[in-house]
């Protein structure tokens, strides 16, 4: 029997999460979720299903028509029930709400605009199929998203993050300089990785040792969507992951995670948390003004991929984007370089000549 890989194993487990969602959510929306399946990820139809659970816990904690009455038992009528106005009220109720736990709940402009997206889709799909005969949302506007800077490390930063790995070790003593030395190389590796090559944060963490190829100098990774393609990589990021096999060598992994290319000291295959937390532990170190993550990694990456070839279809393609315009949004905006030489590019007064003193005799 073949072994199941990460990916494989990761789907089956969102699966089974989004069986247990649609179980709280009215009997009708699974025909929504059926049909949407051969176009979306599992991880996106469980996005879509919880967005879709907080709209009907709105309906019926909110909407004196459906008070009190339990989720699973709503038919289809109540979406012709719902108006305009009843979405406009959702809107304004997602952006401060309690959730199960009475935990307080914020969504953002971006967080909002998904929601809302969510429930177009949703009512859409039985507008389309004639199941429904309004469809409150289509009349609705969508929030507007704000233009956010895109963060992203400098080049000097980018060597000083390298270099502070590799040399953190120096301000510390004990336990902590002995945590320090045992995960060094690891972090080095995956850091340098995430750097030189783009790759998201979920394919990073799904690589397993058997996905490197140092005779192309390249490492295969499954894309969004399950597919898979070759990223290639540099001579630092090529150093980086020879010296981590040889500490990894030496690591007896927890049955079940053999195949993984990076461990945590658990001995475990490495999760999005752990990178995420690592890279935030060392690049905090390097600037107190970004809020630096995985993505922003890549970000990193994109940038200088697209300064150093200025073809953003090569970008799109490494970064797998299946949409050019994601990366010439991100990517090949101005940056801040050409905007400084813009400050000096236009002279509003000419400046006086300089006056060669002479003497009247």
């Amino acid at each position: 029997m073949d072994r199941v890989t990460y990916h494989e194993q990761t789907d089956m487990e969102n699966i089974l999460k989004l069986r247990e969602v649609l179980r709280t959510l009215p009997e009708f929306s699974r025909d929504y979720f059926r049909a949407i399946d051969s176009t979306t990820t599992t991880k996106t139809r469980i996005s879509y299903a919880y967005d879709i659970r907080i709209f009907f816990q709105f309906l019926v904690n909110e909407n004196p028509l459906f008070k009190d009455k339990k989720i699973t038992n709503l038919t289809i009528d109540v979406l012709d029930q719902v108006q305009a106005l009843d979405i406009e009220e959702f809107m304004e109720y997602l952006k401060v709400y309690k959730d199960n736990q009475d935990t307080y709940v914020t969504n953002g402009e971006t967080g909002l605009k998904r929601k809302i997206s969510t429930l177009r889709s949703f009512y859409n799909y039985y507008f389309k199929h004639e199941m429904i005969k309004t469809n409150p949302p289509a009349l609705i506007t969508m929030p507007k998203l704000h233009e956010k800077a895109i963060v992203r490390l400098d080049t000097d930063e980018v060597a000083m993050l390298l270099d502070y790995i590799e040399h953190a070790g120096d301000q510390l003593s004990g336990q902590k300089k002995a945590y320090y030395e045992k995960t060094k190389t690891r972090d080095l590796a995956l850091i340098t990785l995430l750097l030189g090559t783009g790759i998201r944060v979920s394919e990073c963490v799904g690589l397993d040792v058997e996905d490197l190829d140092f005779k192309n100098d390249a490492v295969k990774v499954t894309r969004k969507g399950g597919n898979e393609m070759f990223v290639y990589f540099g001579e630092e990021v090529e150093k980086a992951l020879l010296d981590y096999l040889e500490v990894r060598e030496t690591v007896t992994p927890v049955a079940g995670h053999e195949h993984a290319l990076f461990y945590s000291i658990q001995r475990k295959r490495m999760g999005v948390q752990a990178v995420e937390n690592l890279v935030k532990k060392y690049a905090q170190h390097i600037t107190s003004t970004k809020k630096i993550t995985p993505h922003k990694l890549r970000s990193t990456y994109g940038t200088a991929l697209y300064r150093e070839t200025g073809d953003i279809y090569l970008v799109a393609d490494v970064l797998g984007h299946k949409d050019v315009n994601t990366t010439r949004k991100h990517y090949a905006s101005v940056g801040d370089e050409q905007r400084r030489k813009a400050a000096s590019a236009l002279r509003l007064r000419e400046e006086p000549p300089t006056n060669s003193t002479s003497t009247n005799k």
